[in-house]
């Protein structure tokens, strides 16, 4: 059997009614349980409250004179000269009460609402109408609620009342102070989607407040909704109560408006029953792509939650009972023999019946779903968690952290072939080693608990070379272990020094001298001898930023002056602007008690983000005409749950992140500078670095900070990389490093076919090591998306534009410095 963290992710299942006739009361959530639905929406007021609302806005503007312009030249914009009160809700206006299933309800406020209409009227009533649900809401327990999105079209005016909707949202997030407020959005603004049913409030706007003109007729904006978003989300300060509901559509937008929504937090994802497809057999499925979407959101720190929209009654709820009248209470939920007797002449004593299929097939996708990866199963609990990087030099790590790292399959392994790849090498050059008797001399520096002295040892063994091993370890507690494991599992061929590396004298052996006396008898010394192999594991989530540069400067002066070897022999860091909201909120609640929080480099391992500068790859062949086998060993021709032929292509292949290069390390270093005559500290000024680079953005977005990877170079053509680039190339599975993220204390917009450039600096003063970054977005005047297929040459285009046309800088962050939280030397 498999650990429980070898299965996939649990769905929880719920369904909606748009028109939901029949009162959600226990009996029926208890019948929705039974039927293998999780929850249940309800609506929070009746078709009464919405008739009573229409009489008397009628009434209203029957009685109202015609809006004029007034002193100042404003149609009643500046405020609302003639307001409509919505009275209180009576019995009538609601069929909620508090009661034992209000955990298993999601709270629906009426869809007939215009928080965003251009007149200031039906703006008001909207907001008064969504704040009376919301406190009765609160009052029942209701926890969690789903508002409709915002109306951007009206007429040929576009989101001009998104302020008005954005600052409604802020009110009802102080009315319900535990509710969860979920705004409900289409994945891309299509004018299409905006349709008005009978009595919404929208069609009442007056039509003094509708521009008229010859504006072309709005098109459909992969990104319009999302911004809409970005701009309610913004004004609301990353409220954390404050999340998305999203609906697929039966045909999903490009990935890269998916990957856009994988950074927000969708908390909720409605499927109507018209995006389904069927199947062979007549089985309501989903496509190829759209399962591709559901199982990437299911790998978030906290999955979303399924509602089916309008796909059919719940099972067993009788005919009569779902057509009574929505002012009295079913009389029950369970059919009645006449209700039973129609619901089998329909066909449903027919073998096999189904009489919720898209549930079912729901519940098989989530049977269906793959385990986790390796790194995923590493990372649970870590996804989006913020931490601050090690500061090895001065803290002695406790064991837990050594045993994290040793579990990567990867990290060890590669040390492995790179030790024994530099140990044939030597033999098989036949260079001179630093030991009379002929051994390599082999030093890992900064041992922890000794899996490089293990693999050392192994590769000695799996090439015949003989080593000398010297291990040194500064924290007193892990050689405490190393000295156990000496005896234990090295069997004493290890030489132990406990010390900073830095301060270490190297090899000593002691050699017999003659003495000057006149005595023939020889007098020990000890003596220090060169390394010829220096092992090192110092490397942290940027590539330096635990001091890997520092470490080894203060050790390779004890390498073999002409032959010896570093291990690892480079590194270098990588960075890429990314939009990551969560980081961001949860970043912007910790500066509240630490201030310093918005300016320090966090070690995270990214989940719920989107790289906003990226390269279009070529879509990867797809298969055809052939049966891959499922989990349950059937091919998915005989599975009523798989999609037809016509759907199973593979989902299109996301753009690749633009992942650019910012500085390097080499290793033996042969440019530290000698310290000064009057002082016996070494200048770090040879490890200070700069950089500044521009990264293309073709679609507009939210900057919130910069991801860092690093890639080294162990032995020859053995690597290691973070970089998602080239991780998959160099050393896939991997799970040692997680990104490191350095924030911006404000987001920035990024618009469409703009250039952000990153200025950072690697900083120094002696005594300990810290970064700055500031961030600057510019626009250019005539200028398109580049189109590039590779990093280098985007990064060439985009320098070679900037060069060529005007940059104009549309917005800048200002300085970060960690320097308050930077790593001592």
């Amino acid at each position: 059997m498999e650990a429980h963290d070898d299965f996939g992710p649990t769905f929880c299942i719920g369904q909606h009614e748009t028109q939901r006739s029949v009162p959600v009361s226990p009996q029926l959530v208890q019948l929705a349980q039974e039927g293998n639905y999780d929850l249940l929406t309800t609506p929070i007021t009746t078709p009464l409250f919405h008739s009573r609302l229409l009489t008397l806005l009628s009434a209203h503007l029957s009685n109202s004179q015609q809006p004029v312009c007034d002193a100042a030249l404003t149609l009643e914009t500046s405020h609302n000269t003639n307001p409509m009160t919505v009275p209180p809700l009576s019995p009538e206006d609601t069929f909620l009460t508090p009661n034992e299933s209000t955990s298993q309800l999601v709270g629906i406020t009426s869809s007939w609402i215009d928080l965003c209409s251009p007149d200031p009227l039906i703006a008001d009533i909207s907001r008064q109408v969504l704040s009376l649900e919301i406190a009765y809401a609160a009052f029942c327990g209701v926890s969690f609620v789903i508002i409709p999105g915002p109306r951007l079209h009206h007429g040929n005016l576009h989101g001009e009342g998104l302020m008005y909707y954005a600052r409604a949202v802020q009110d009802i997030l102080s009315v319900g102070l535990y509710i969860q407020v979920h705004i409900w959005f289409n994945m891309v603004d299509n004018p299409e989607l905006e349709r008005n049913d009978v009595g919404d409030l929208a069609p009442f706007a007056r039509a003094e407040y509708l521009t008229v003109g010859d504006e072309p007729a709005p098109k459909t904006d992969l990104f319009g909704t999302w911004e809409a978003w970005d701009v309610i989300r913004k004004l609301c300060k990353y409220h954390s109560r404050l999340l998305v509901a999203l609906s697929l559509p039966k045909h999903l937008p490009p990935m890269s408006v998916q990957s856009r929504w994988h950074s927000e937090p969708v908390h909720i994802l409605t499927i109507a029953g018209t995006s389904f497809i069927k199947n062979q057999k007549g089985y309501p499925v989903l496509s190829k792509a759209h399962q591709a979407f559901i199982t990437r959101m299911m790998r978030l720190r906290t999955p979303p939650w399924f509602i089916l929209c309008d796909v059919g009654p719940i099972a067993g709820l009788g005919v009569g009972s779902e057509t009574e009248s929505a002012q009295s209470e079913p009389k029950s939920v369970t059919p009645t023999p006449a209700e039973a007797a129609q619901f089998f002449k329909s066909g449903s004593n027919k073998k096999n019946f189904d009489p919720t299929p898209h549930l079912s097939y729901m519940r098989n996708l989530q049977q269906k779903q793959p385990t986790r990866t390796p790194m995923e199963r590493f990372g649970v609990g870590y996804q989006d968690y913020l931490q601050a990087p090690l500061q090895p030099l001065t803290v002695n790590l406790e064991s837990i952290t050594y045993e994290v790292f040793e579990k990567d399959p990867i990290k060890y392994e590669w040390y492995e072939r790179a030790i024994a790849k530099a140990l044939k090498d030597w033999q098989t050059e036949g260079k001179p080693t630093c030991n009379p008797d002929g051994r390599v001399v082999l030093a890992v520096v900064g041992a922890g608990r000794g899996p490089l002295v293990t693999r050392a040892l192994r590769a000695s063994v799996e090439t015949g070379v003989a080593i000398e091993v010297w291990v040194v370890e500064k924290n007193p507690n892990a050689f405490v272990l190393l000295q156990r494991h000496n005896a234990n599992m090295w069997g004493g061929c290890v030489n132990l020094v406990k010390s900073d590396m830095r301060s270490w004298k190297g090899p000593h052996r002691i050699v017999a001298t003659e003495s000057e006396s006149d005595s023939p008898e020889a007098t020990p010394k000890v003596i220090h001898t060169p390394i010829d192999i220096l092992v090192s594991e110092l490397l942290g989530s940027f590539g330096d930023n635990e001091l890997s540069p520092e470490c080894l400067d203060g050790v390779s002066h004890l390498l073999n002056p002409v032959h010896g070897i570093s291990i690892p022999a480079s590194y270098s860091a990588h960075l890429t602007p990314i939009s990551s909201p969560r980081l961001h909120a949860d970043i912007t609640a910790q500066a509240i008690t630490n201030p310093a929080a918005p300016e320090t480099p966090y070690v995270v391992m990214l989940h719920a983000f989107d790289f906003l500068s990226t390269i279009q790859q070529q879509a990867a062949p797809t298969a055809t005409g052939q049966s891959t086998p499922s989990r349950s060993g059937r091919s998915p021709s005989s599975d009523p749950n798989t999609p037809p032929p016509a759907q199973s292509l593979s989902p299109p292949t996301p753009p690749a992140p633009l992942i650019q290069t910012a500085w390097t390390f080499s290793h033996p270093n042969a440019n530290i500078p000698a310290p000064f005559p009057t002082s016996s500290t070494l200048s770090n000024a040879h490890n200070v670095r700069r950089t500044r680079l521009t990264f293309p953005c073709r679609e507009r977005g939210t900057c919130h900070g910069l991801a860092g990877y690093f890639e080294t170079v162990l032995y020859g053509d053995v690597e290691l990389s973070t970089n998602p680039a080239t991780m998959d190339a160099k050393s896939e599975g991997m799970i040692s490093w997680f990104p490191i993220y350095f924030p911006l204390k404000r987001p920035l917009t990024i618009p469409p076919n703009s250039d952000i450039v990153v200025t950072m600096y690697r900083q120094t003063d002696d005594r300990k090591v810290w970064y700055e970054w500031i961030v600057e977005v510019f626009t250019r005047e005539n200028t398109k998306s580049s189109g590039t297929s590779s990093p280098a040459l985007a990064s060439e285009k985009a320098a070679a534009a900037a060069a060529a046309g005007k940059r104009i800088r549309v917005a800048m962050s200002e300085l970060h410095s960690s320097i308050k939280d930077g790593c001592l030397m």
